[in-house]
């Protein structure tokens, strides 16, 4: 999942040698999670972020050509 402006969110990663692509019920799951998480206001984005259930990734804009 991708949203231009503040907040980027990766939803699910594989390694291509280890699955070729995801399944139809799984891209299905997969948009419905990543609606979710779009629809966070940023109280309940730091309270998931808080407990561990997601995870912050930093990125020093700086360093991106």
């Amino acid at each position: 999942m991708f949203r231009a402006g503040a907040r980027a969110s990766f939803v699910h990663g594989f390694a291509k040698n280890e699955k070729d692509n995801i399944e139809k019920d799984e891209l299905a799951a997969l948009k419905r999670l990543a609606a979710e998480l779009l629809a966070y206001d940023d109280k309940t984005l730091a309270g998931v972020i808080a407990t561990g259930t997601l995870v912050e990734v930093g990125c020093d804009a700086k360093t991106i050509p």
